[in-house]
């Protein structure tokens, strides 16, 4: 889980391009989980939150300019 400090920090192209790794990770977590292969079911959540965080962020970098 990245901090919110660090996820400031970045700039909107980074931002966005961290939004689609997360995106991707959460695909790949709901299929590890339909298949019953992902352990840690936490993980999801976690992903999740981070994806709403970031764009929040965006969002903010967005009205600001």
């Amino acid at each position: 889980m990245v901090k919110t400090k660090d996820l400031r920090a970045m700039t909107l192209d980074q931002l966005e391009e961290k939004l689609l790794q997360n995106k991707k990770e959460q695909f790949n977590l709901r299929v590890q989980q339909s298949t019953g292969q992902l352990q840690n079911t936490a993980m999801i959540r976690k992903v999740r939150k981070e994806i709403a965080l970031i764009n929040t962020l965006i969002t903010e970098l967005k009205k600001k300019n």
